[in-house]
């Protein structure tokens, strides 16, 4: 792929890059400071509110052969499954809870209403995906390995279905980042054992088992010969409802048009202060209203979240002015936008890159921040970097030890 987008970790010097790290540091310091009652009455509340969903949305449906209540028990099942999945499991398997110490509401221990093992989605999503944050070649989590969502992975005919298959995972995301978390490729490298396939294999059989004998056999025969295929229908109509919205959700947070891809080289012997910078660039926001960043496990705050994913969600709102000053200091983007304007650059991406070609989308230029009229500030880069417009998505740097070989970025 010739024709790239510049990226702003070129136009930073190393002391810039160590300045940021120390800002950054200092505003996760400083939170976790201060983390107490008010913190954990949140995650207790929110915990307390699933258990109460859940239960009014199975009562519910103990008369799902009537359709009011069918739709009304559904409804309220959905709402419980995407809190528990957003805003409760993938936060506390993050550890933002572990503060706390305590021994139910801690990464440790929490299993979650998914059919990934927690063990699974720890390791390909809180260690690989974190770590190599849209690192082409490291990160799994671009493209799930089934998509082409960067013009600068390799077009193959599979590609041309991807809009449809696209489609069958938004439906049956849990099951998709299930098999995904496998990491069938590891096997291919000679990465991982046969041994630890077949481990692995077994834990997603147990906790697939669990799945659907909860929703697709023992509560429908909690309703009873007449509401058994009401209730079914139910479950699995939440089920999808719940899959639907997190696969958006998640795809909104690097597949935009605003956020970078990295290739190895770039990114080779990083430094914490480039690893922040990285992840800020990789990442993009979701603007909505406070139910909406509830419901989205405040996943709409994607790049505070990879700057800090052990940080309590509820904190990312706190602390996003905070980033907004970094980046306009520093001339960073702050990517954001509203989440029908996110989803839909991420469609028009699957669909493009489906067919051979393709290339970067113009990228944001230095934040600034909203002038008195309303307006966002004119930043005199802005006009050079639309001028130059879509030619490099950052210097392939010919460095020695990059450090994308396992280990951690971060010492």
């Amino acid at each position: 792929m010739d024709t790239m987008i510049e990226s702003p970790l070129a136009h930073l010097s190393e002391a810039q890059f160590e300045d940021l790290a120390r800002e950054f540091d200092a505003i996760h310091d400083e939170v976790f400071s201060e983390l107490g009652e008010r913190d954990r009455r949140y995650i207790t509340s929110m915990i307390e509110m699933h258990r109460r969903l859940a239960v009014l949305g199975r009562v519910l449906l103990f008369a799902a052969r009537y359709k009011p209540a069918w739709a009304a028990g559904t409804a309220t099942l959905s709402l419980a499954k995407i809190l528990e999945n957003m805003e409760i499991g993938h936060n506390v398997m993050h550890g933002q809870w572990d503060w706390m110490q305590d021994p139910y509401i801690h990464s440790s221990s929490w299993d979650w209403d998914s059919a990934s093992t927690p063990e699974a989605w720890k390791h390909s999503h809180n260690y690989i995906h974190h770590t190599y944050t849209n690192i082409r070649g490291k990160d799994k989590d671009l493209g799930y390995k089934i998509m082409r969502v960067d013009p600068h992975q390799k077009w193959v005919p599979v590609y041309l279905f991807q809009p449809a298959y696209n489609v069958l995972l938004m439906a049956f995301f849990e099951w998709g980042v299930a098999f995904h978390d496998l990491d069938l490729d590891a096997i291919a490298k000679g990465e991982k054992s046969t041994k630890a396939l077949k481990r692995e294999l077994k834990g997603m059989a147990r906790k697939a088992g669990r799945q659907i004998a909860k929703d697709y056999i023992a509560y429908p025969l909690l309703s009873g010969r007449k509401g058994f295929k009401s209730t079914l229908t139910a479950n699995v109509t939440a089920n999808i409802i719940r899959n639907v919205w997190a696969h958006a959700i998640i795809f909104c947070g690097h597949f935009p048009d605003q956020t970078y891809t990295f290739s190895e080289d770039e990114v080779g012997d990083e430094t914490r202060g480039r690893f922040y910078v990285r992840q800020l660039l990789g990442a993009a926001n979701i603007e909505g209203s406070p139910l909406f960043h509830v419901i989205s496990g405040n996943l709409g705050y994607q790049v505070e979240h990879h700057l800090f994913p052990d940080m309590p969600s509820t904190r990312y709102s706190e602390i996003a002015p905070q980033i907004k000053e970094i980046c306009e200091r520093y001339e960073l983007p702050y990517n954001t936008g509203p989440f029908l304007k996110q989803w839909a650059t991420v469609q028009r991406t699957i669909l493009r890159l489906a067919l051979p070609g393709g290339r970067p989308r113009p990228k944001p230029g230095p934040f600034q921040r909203p002038s008195e009229n309303g307006h966002e500030a004119w930043h005199p880069d802005i006009a050079e970097r639309q001028r130059r417009g879509a030619v490099a998505t950052g210097p392939e740097l010919p460095v020695d030890g990059v450090r994308v070989d396992g280990t951690v970025p971060l010492g």
